[in-house]
């Protein structure tokens, strides 16, 4: 994430607070994008009352906050370096 950031400061010559925050929307978008993947529900486990039905057993946030950083990265990249050409 950090040399992300200091790639978009000074490569493209954004703010360090700029750069922060589009890093961040980047990120949350990304984020709600990825946890459908693989977040069926095992149908297994003993429901608890008050429970959702599909609720997965095992949700992986781990693993699923890797790949949103490491496809957050690429986003913001591209965004980025589209600033120029659209004339931001």
């Amino acid at each position: 994430m950090l040399p992300v950031l200091a790639l978009a400061v000074w490569g493209f010559r954004l703010s360090g607070l700029g750069a922060g925050a589009l890093y961040f929307v980047v990120w949350w978008i990304v984020l709600f994008a990825v946890l459908p993947f693989r977040a069926a529900p095992d149908g297994t486990e003993v429901v608890v009352p008050g429970q959702d039905l599909g609720a997965p057993h095992k949700p992986q946030m781990r693993r699923k906050a890797v790949w949103t950083t490491l496809v957050s990265d690429v986003v913001f990249i591209v965004a980025v370096a589209a600033f120029p050409l659209a004339g931001l």
